[in-house]
């Protein structure tokens, strides 16, 4: 797959208004960067609309959000080994060892802009020196402090170290190894030429590379690091306050209907950071805030008839939660766990 550099990007053809990717879920990264490179001259700069193959889901949104989701899922996964995950920092950053082709590094950045040019929020935590970089500001020891703290404060140290002996002489960190050729010592490095590796440099030019192809020029460089990472990410702030002051209500739900008032209770108040995430996830297709934060959203609560045993749906496309008015609050929290938990998925053919 040959994907274009930024200039070679233009639209052509106007044989449809949409750019379709079609992909099988079972085989998301392999159907994805077959779509991508089929699509890419004419349509990328096209709304995205998602269809996965055997299954009923219309993608007014909602499908479209599960499949960045599952994709970034895939390219974060250890079985591929393209990033390697920063326990300091819970980021990610690209793993030097990697075996994967730069093929698959471009899609990880194209994948990025396409979520920036579509409005879709991802879970994908890169550290902010990469947004740095991808804007083509200067990195330095402290972004390097920000990412592996240790590392950071580690060679901060060697650097003020103000000792009677040399760094090399003290701490040994030459990287190398003396021996005498016949009365002659020589230097020998560990490994050869290990003093000029690139490390990641072949992988992070692709991954800009594919990013720059849909958010390349001027109006990118408007943003600083910590606006495009917003615009990747959101705000991980979950403000449920401003959520419910921002609500609708429809089918015969209203601000003052009990089943209306435990569901507030019980999202601000009865579950965990992760299931308020998880049913974030479950009401919009995002477990992230919009930039504008949570009372940006424009959502609905409607009743989806009386009390049953029937599980809360939803429309992420339309940010609507459909919700039975169970008869007692715990039953609702249960239904509700329940739902978030198992919500991947549009239905079968």
């Amino acid at each position: 797959m040959h994907l274009p550099r930024p200039a070679e990007c233009q639209v052509q053809g106007t044989h449809s208004d949409m750019c379709i990717v079609r992909v099988r879920r079972n085989h998301l990264l392999e159907d994805a960067l077959d779509e991508i490179a089929r699509q890419y001259r004419k349509d990328l700069f096209k709304p995205l609309r998602v269809h996965f193959i055997g299954e009923e889901g219309i993608d007014a949104g909602g499908v479209k959000k599960e499949f960045f989701q599952l994709l970034v899922g895939e390219l974060l996964s250890p079985d591929y080994g393209m990033l390697v995950y920063q326990p300091e920092s819970n980021t990610y950053w690209f793993n030097a060892c990697s075996l994967e082709g730069e093929e698959q590094f471009m899609l990880m950045g194209l994948v990025l802009g396409l979520a920036i040019y579509n409005r879709v929020l991802l879970d994908f935590p890169l550290p902010l020196p990469l947004y740095k970089k991808l804007l083509g500001q200067a990195v330095g020891l402290r972004d390097l402090e920000e990412m592996q703290p240790m590392l950071g404060r580690s060679l901060r140290q060697l650097l003020h170290y103000e000792g009677q002996h040399s760094v090399e002489d003290t701490f040994c960190l030459t990287f190398s190894v003396e021996m005498d050729y016949f009365g002659d010592v020589r230097t020998i490095p560990l490994k050869p030429g290990g003093e000029d590796i690139p490390s990641i440099r072949r992988q992070f030019e692709a991954f800009a590379h594919g990013f720059r192809i849909l958010c390349d020029g001027p109006a990118i460089r408007l943003f600083n690091a910590c606006e495009v990472e917003r615009l990747v990410c959101g705000n991980p702030n979950l403000d449920f306050d401003a959520l419910e002051r921002n609500a609708k209500y429809d089918g015969g739900f209203s601000i003052s209907t009990p089943a209306v008032q435990w569901l507030w209770q019980i999202v601000k108040s009865d579950l965990t950071l992760e299931e308020k995430k998880m049913f974030l996830k479950f009401f919009t297709g995002s477990d992230r805030s919009p930039i504008g934060g949570l009372g940006s959203l424009k959502c609905i609560i409607q009743r989806d008839g009386p009390d049953s045993s029937k599980l809360p749906t939803s429309h992420t496309c339309f940010n609507t939660l459909l919700l039975p008015e169970y008869c007692d609050k715990d039953k609702m929290l249960d239904r509700i766990k329940l739902a978030v938990m198992n919500a991947e998925g549009f239905g079968l053919e």
